[in-house]
């Protein structure tokens, strides 16, 4: 009776997209129940149960039926829907086919037409207005080789992320600045879970920099210069846990070099607030939450540059 049933969802996957199923048995021969369930049949992960729900590796996303590449890992991003998110597929590699009640759409792969989920468009989550909501049981990831790297990364925290990424991205010799949290106890938490004090984060920036170019105390000085340090309950205006000052050091050096720009700055006659903590992990915040002011204009609301060493 199972082969059957197997048998006659073959049957209606080839009348319904067009595809030869017969090139591809072997491999669907090679599925697991729950994988033909969805590739198959069409039926959907468990809500953050899938495998590449936060894989952040570079890469290719390919179909787990033919191995077609229909995703690069430049388009994912993190939705919080509960599956894997792309706001753009490799051009020619996904299929939509509307469901027949009007009220979703439905992705295949176009070369054999594995179910892959169902794409969403108009809700404002990345400049591209669109959303793949991907099964991972559908995928299968490629990882991209690993390339040495000369750059390094810094974290900072200083109020209003928005403010912190504007002027680090300024200094010469700095790739890019990623506005994220850092520092709480709830995997990849989204705003508005931080803003709400459920998480225990800090909004903080990712900087990514050429060492050879720039050196990390430049980036420390440049912190303590844009943002106030003594300032305990917050940044400016916002107040709250997630606006305090704090520097994520990633080694003993980085620490050695915050202690000496703090006992700098003390000797002034400054009290200073900022806490000296260890690397943790870091999650970007949403998309739009990226390079705010360079997207919409104008200067940071609570952040301004004011010189503290000689």
């Amino acid at each position: 009776m199972t082969k059957i049933l197997i048998l006659l969802s073959f049957l209606f996957f080839t009348w319904a997209f067009g595809a030869d199923m017969n090139a591809w048995t072997p491999q669907l021969n090679k599925l697991s129940v729950f994988e033909k369930h969805v590739i198959v049949d069409k039926g959907t992960e468990r809500a953050f149960s899938g495998k590449y729900v936060n894989t952040t590796d570079k890469g290719i996303y390919k179909c787990k039926v033919c191995g077609a590449a229909l995703y690069r890992s430049n388009d994912k991003f993190s939705s919080h829907c509960g599956w894997p998110s792309f706001d753009d597929a490799i051009p020619g590699a996904i299929k939509e086919i509307p469901d027949k009640d009007g009220r979703r759409t439905e992705i295949v792969c176009a070369n054999c037409g594995a179910h892959m989920g169902h794409v969403f468009k108009g809700e404002g989550m990345t400049k591209k207005n669109v959303r793949h909501c991907v099964n991972s049981v559908s995928l299968q990831f490629e990882k991209k080789k690993a390339v040495q790297s000369t750059m390094k990364k810094a974290y900072f925290a200083g109020g209003c992320f928005w403010g912190v990424e504007y002027y680090m991205e300024k200094i010469p010799g700095v790739k890019e600045v990623i506005s994220g949290f850092m520092g709480g106890h709830v995997k990849n938490p989204g705003y508005y879970d931080v803003v709400r004090k459920k998480t225990g984060h800090l909004e903080t920036v990712e900087v990514i920099y050429d060492p050879s170019k720039v050196s990390y105390e430049t980036l420390a000085k440049t912190f303590f210069e844009i943002h106030d340090p003594t300032q305990k309950n917050g940044q400016g205006p916002d107040l709250g846990s997630q606006y305090l000052s704090a520097v994520f050091v990633s080694n003993p050096q980085e620490k050695k070099t915050i202690e000496k720009l703090i006992g700098v700055l003390e000797n002034k006659g400054l009290k200073i607030a900022t806490k000296v903590l260890p690397k943790v992990p870091f999650y970007s915040a949403e998309e739009y939450h990226q390079n705010h002011y360079e997207r919409k204009g104008g200067k940071p609301y609570c952040h301004r540059r004011v010189k503290r060493f000689d």
